[in-house]
């Protein structure tokens, strides 16, 4: 028995057929991504394949715009923000404080698939996520809500926007105290928001197979494959894992680090620390944003870059600096020096490279003195060369044995 695991992307549509239970990756395949409907492009990177399930997660037509709103900006704004990223949403507009005409202006402008509405600690502060309840039940406007905010109010806010006729997804509030931060009940209410209103909608497709396809949307989906890699990696040394995505239009980095060494490290803060962090930089492209690339590679104090690898290496250095950087509110030290055993580097510019060509990469990245080195920098590094993350993320559910068993082939 078999399953075919598609990724729905940008530009490309990947597909890989995995045997069950085994996790064996029977055969790999791509198509171009048909935005006019992306059913075609699943069928044309499928089509190789016997007639079997499909799994999939997408990321087309710019995957899942999210947009925050929140009480406060160092606080519950944070909270939704970092949820919504591990989410696999792409954060368009984070907002704080009350909205007003202005604010309301700014949200409809950025065009969210969904607003996560967030704000006050469970008992605590309700005002302004009353108010901003109000403020967006008034506003003549459909778009769906995610409310993850005070459960003191919940069924108050709840009824006010369904009373202003937008669809509402309840979920438990991502920062119930200070220090706590809860995003599993929110992500699991923006994953359902958008299996129903993107994917079910005509967006995409019209074709009432992709609805039955679709699990998650892309970055969710390759977030479980690296819990499922840090799992499998629990008596390692240490077992924590990085990963950098580099895509052409952002570069994601994906961090699962080991819970003992980053307890034993860890500060008290505002917001909390979720177990499993992604940072999302949308100006990191190797393609429709290499210009944006260019120039932050120069602000980096990089050396300029033209052939796909180079700018490869360049979105990786800058994501993981970056990264390590918005680590620091996590507690002293970073994640370097809280365990990651392993980083993994994923996308195409690194899966076609010849692997001399990778190695001198993960030279200069080990070498890096403004930060990518302190994780880089001895630490055992593969290339997701099979492209098995996003699979085993779709897998981790129902065939965890099969998603151990792809995970265990990296980076064959």
């Amino acid at each position: 028995m078999s399953i075919a695991c598609v990724d729905i992307g940008s530009t490309y549509t990947k597909a890989a057929l995995v045997e069950l239970p085994t996790g064996r990756l029977l055969a790999t395949a791509e198509a171009p991504t048909t935005l006019d409907d992306v059913v075609t492009g699943v069928l044309a990177a499928t089509a190789g394949f016997p007639d079997v399930p499909v799994l999939a997660c997408s990321s087309a037509g710019g995957g899942l715009r999210l947009a925050v709103v929140g009480y406060e900006e160092l606080i519950s704004a944070e909270a939704g923000h970092r949820a919504a990223l591990s989410a696999g949403a792409r954060v368009v507009h984070v907002a704080a404080g009350r909205l007003d005409d202005a604010g309301l202006r700014t949200l409809r402008t950025v065009a969210p698939d969904v607003v996560l509405l967030v704000g006050g600690t469970d008992g605590g502060e309700a005002s302004v996520l009353r108010a901003n309840a109000a403020a967006l039940a008034g506003a003549d406007w459909s778009v769906p809500v995610v409310l993850a905010g005070n459960s003191a109010v919940r069924d108050e806010v709840a009824a006010v926007l369904r009373d202003g006729g937008l669809p509402v997804r309840e979920a438990d509030n991502v920062i119930p105290d200070i220090g706590r931060l809860a995003p599993e009940s929110a992500r699991v209410a923006i994953r359902e928001v958008f299996l129903e209103h993107v994917i079910g909608g005509a967006r995409l497709s019209a074709d009432p197979r992709l609805r039955s396809w679709v699990r998650a949307v892309t970055p969710d989906a390759v977030l479980e494959g690296v819990a499922a890699l840090a799992r499998l990696r629990a008596d390692a040394d240490v077992p924590g894992v990085v990963v950098l995505d580099v895509g052409g239009a952002t570069t994601d980095v994906y961090c699962v680090p080991d819970p003992d060494a980053e307890q034993a490290t860890l500060g008290r803060e505002a917001v909390g620390v979720p177990a499993r962090r992604r940072t999302v930089e949308g100006d990191l492209g190797v393609f429709s944003s290499v210009d944006d690339l260019r120039a932050a590679a120069h602000a980096e104090g990089l050396p300029p870059a033209a052939k796909p690898l180079a700018l490869g290496e360049a979105a990786a250095t800058i994501a993981l600096r970056r990264h390590l950087r918005a680590e620091t509110a996590y507690g002293p030290g970073g994640a370097g020096a809280r365990g990651v055993g392993l980083v993994v580097l994923s996308g195409g510019v690194f899966r076609h490279a010849e692997p001399g060509a990778v190695d001198a990469v993960v030279a200069r990245l080990a070498a890096d003195r403004g930060g990518a080195g302190t994780v880089v920098n001895g630490t055992d590094v593969v290339v997701d060369a099979r492209y098995v993350l996003a699979a085993a993320g779709l897998l981790a559910s129902e065939h965890p044995e099969a998603a151990s068993g792809l995970l265990r082939g990296l980076p064959g």
